[in-house]
């Protein structure tokens, strides 16, 4: 379990990193309607030094040679409609001004 203030996701379609919780860190997305966390990892890749997903707006991109991109509002592989596995999902709740990011 993570927990976090969320101040730097006051926006819609922010996005941030954080480190040292799930396979490769988390990715907390806000969409809007809430807000949705996903394993940083790209889960179509064995853990390394390039499968962890850099944020580029609200897609994740991996920087293994594939450059597998995923949507952080869905979860779902954009670049490849033939990759088995979307993002991981992490279940948020928010308390007070802190978001608690579980599985």
């Amino acid at each position: 379990m993570s927990v976090f203030p969320y101040s730097s996701l006051e926006f819609v379609s922010n996005s941030v990193y954080v480190p040292n919780a799930g396979n490769g860190g988390i990715i907390v997305t806000n969409s809007g309607t809430g807000f949705l966390a996903w394993d940083a990892s790209d889960p179509n890749h064995s853990p390394n030094t390039c499968s962890r997903l850099e944020i580029n707006g609200l897609e994740g991109t991996c920087g293994c040679s594939d450059a597998n991109v995923y949507s952080l509002i869905t979860g779902q592989p954009l670049s490849d409609p033939d990759l088995n596995c979307g993002l991981k999902a992490y279940r948020v709740e928010q308390n007070g001004n802190e978001l608690i990011i579980s599985n």
